[in-house]
């Protein structure tokens, strides 16, 4: 059985070459054999997280009227409220993005990735916490996107110059108590089996038996641990394009509120780190990925392609 790995990024964050080189190749391995990793010895600090957790309760026990003057479509920013997917999803969220559009964007159709934010008036710190924690992010994001990086024997800035100007978007992802739904219809999930549509993903996550689940290779559904301190990462479908598919965007799903605990609500803290939409998807200039099958395209048209024109994060 396939199990996920578990990386530890201090030797990374020491600056020993040897200790770098090793924690490369153990996410190389890691996102062609599963697509997915837990990483620790990271600077995301539990304290900001767990601010960010209170905060956005407090968000998500107000009455669905308030929550309504934000909704807003999956990937968008604001309140998705429950069901809002194609899959009537037993979740809420609430999701927020990069608002500092890069020169050159304005009155562009990639200005579409950086449109405002909106903030709930009932939880007025929600937004400091969530600053903070896109901000401790990025830092994470810019650090792993160097490993990827020496991963593929690329230079240092290859991914991170890209990304300078990025398109990031961060999600509060709320799921409710068994005693919350009720009934759960036959093969209804948290969250419906996808695959990602960006680049990297890095989650906060809170244990509990309805756990996320990725596919592995052979097929088969494994749990994704819940260790604690660590980040879920995982590679998008415009990071495998990238790579021309050595690195996997596996299927993952977040299995239904389970009924042996019926006071189970859990809350992820996801942050998606996206390319500038103008920076070209191609085939990378290094022998590690191989011959790519995929046309070059730039990220913001890929991604909109992907989505049906909605930002997704």
């Amino acid at each position: 059985m396939t199990a996920v790995p578990l990386v530890d990024l201090t030797p990374w964050y020491s600056g020993d070459p040897e200790g770098r080189r090793q924690v490369a190749t153990d996410v190389d391995r890691a996102l062609c054999e599963v697509g997915v990793l837990l990483v620790t010895g990271h600077p995301l600090s539990p304290p900001l997280t767990h601010c960010l957790r209170e905060e956005a309760r407090l968000f998500f026990a107000e009455p669905p009227a308030a929550k309504a003057e934000l909704a807003t479509l999956p990937g968008g920013r604001g309140w998705v409220p429950p069901g809002g997917g194609a899959t009537a999803d037993l979740v809420e969220s609430f999701g927020f993005g990069s608002e500092e559009a890069p020169a050159g964007v304005l009155g562009t159709l990639e200005a579409e990735w950086f449109e405002p934010n909106v903030w709930p008036a009932g939880t007025p710190c929600l937004r400091a916490s969530a600053t903070a924690f896109t901000r401790c992010g990025t830092a994470v994001a810019e650090e792993l996107l160097r490993v990827l990086a020496l991963a593929l024997d690329l230079d240092a800035d290859f991914f991170t110059s890209r990304f300078a100007a990025g398109a990031w978007h961060a999600d509060l992802t709320w799921y409710p108590a068994r005693r919350t739904v009720g009934s759960v219809a036959p093969g209804q999930m948290r969250v419906a089996a996808h695959t990602d549509p960006g680049t990297l993903t890095l989650t906060d996550r809170e244990p509990g038996l309805g756990c996320l689940q990725v596919q592995t290779l052979e097929g088969a559904w494994v749990d994704v641990p819940c260790v604690p301190g660590a980040l879920t990462v995982t590679a998008g479908d415009l990071l495998a394009r990238w790579t021309g598919d050595r690195w996997r965007s596996a299927p993952h799903r977040v299995l239904p509120p389970p009924v042996e605990a019926p006071a189970e609500e859990l809350l992820s803290l996801a942050f998606c780190a996206e390319p500038d939409p103008r920076a070209v998807v191609e085939r990378l200039p290094t022998a590690a990925a191989g011959p790519t099958r995929h046309d070059p395209v730039t990220a913001g048209q890929y991604r909109r392609e992907r989505a049906g024109s909605l930002p997704v994060g």
